[in-house]
């Protein structure tokens, strides 16, 4: 659990406006728990990134995700998922800009060894504090992902959550 959380410290933050020529280290932090009678859910994701900049508005790079669901009654179940990403970004105004992530790649779940892709559009508000450290704000986007294991039916979502959603996280942009 320790080099858990040293990892998320060291990934938290992520990048709003790209500037040219400069590094993009970022990620989610994510927890949920739910109780319905006696029954009991756990949800904890950790999803980091690690891009370049390579023009003043566009950044590509790989994602990765890392997904523990606890139930009372099962085992604990884990799902992976890493791939790439494509991101482009402008301002708005000296102290906020626009950006909108497009990311696929390929994942897996412990749960009957299921393996399968992934898809996803998420834009977002980056909000600039200080010197590129700032906030982001996403209220959802379009995702697409599917999974097929043993001896289980194939799984295929399509997802359209706007303004269902709000994820907020802490972000910072690293000049070369």
């Amino acid at each position: 659990m320790k080099k858990l959380l040293a990892a998320v410290v060291l990934f938290i933050t992520t990048v709003g406006t790209a500037q040219k020529n400069s590094i993009l280290l970022g990620g989610n932090v994510g927890f949920t728990s739910e109780k319905i009678g006696e029954s009991k859910l756990d949800n904890f994701e950790f999803s980091p990134l690690v891009g370049y900049q390579f023009a003043d508005h566009w950044t590509a790079g790989v994602q990765g995700s890392i997904k523990n669901t606890k139930t009372a009654s099962l085992d604990k179940t884990e799902k992976y998922k890493i791939g790439g990403f494509v991101r482009y970004s402008t301002p708005l105004y000296e102290m906020f800009s626009f950006y909108a992530d497009l990311g696929a790649g390929y994942q897996n779940t412990s749960l009957n060894n299921a393996k399968g892709i992934y898809a996803g559009f998420d834009p977002g508000l980056f909000i600039n504090m200080k010197n590129g450290f700032g906030l982001n704000f996403s209220i959802g986007g379009i995702n697409y992902d599917n999974l097929d294991g043993k001896n289980d039916p194939r799984q295929q979502r399509l997802g359209f959550d706007f303004g269902k959603t709000l994820n907020i996280g802490i972000s910072k942009n690293f000049g070369l």
